[in-house]
């Protein structure tokens, strides 16, 4: 599995207990911030495994990781409505870690691809540019 689709997943899990914890009751959010927060760790972790020399990616995913720890610890400690707040706490801050998860994948992308394109100032564009004049 790519990063790309890890944090994609992170994401879209982080968005769906957004919606749990606005519109469900208190147990239903508390018992479903359990079962995403396991997902979510468990592709956080993968993050941090997968993307060991990229800075960025690892230091990302540690966060994520640390704050899918604490929505499982929440969600088993507290009470159910207050469980209920602290999972769209930390969904928010989960989801706007896979944003930015994102990002610094596309960045890396784009500057790794971005060498291979073909130098404007390149001896075969001169070359063209000498013919054709």
């Amino acid at each position: 599995m790519s990063r790309f689709i890890s944090w994609l997943a992170v994401g879209i899990a982080a968005a769906f207990l957004v919606v749990v914890s606005a519109s469900f009751s208190p147990g239903t959010a508390a018992s479903l911030a359990l079962a995403v927060g396991i997902s979510t760790l468990s592709l956080s972790a993968y993050v941090v495994y997968s993307a060991r020399g990229d800075v960025p990616a690892v230091l990302l995913g540690i966060a994520s990781v640390a704050i899918s720890a604490w929505t499982i610890v929440a969600s088993m400690v507290f009470s159910a409505s207050t469980a209920q707040s602290l999972a769209l706490a930390s969904s928010l801050a989960i989801s706007g870690i896979a944003v930015a998860g994102l990002t610094a994948h596309e960045f890396e992308n784009d500057y790794v691809v971005q060498p291979r394109r073909r130098d404007e100032t390149s001896p075969e564009r001169e070359s063209s540019l000498a013919a054709a004049a």
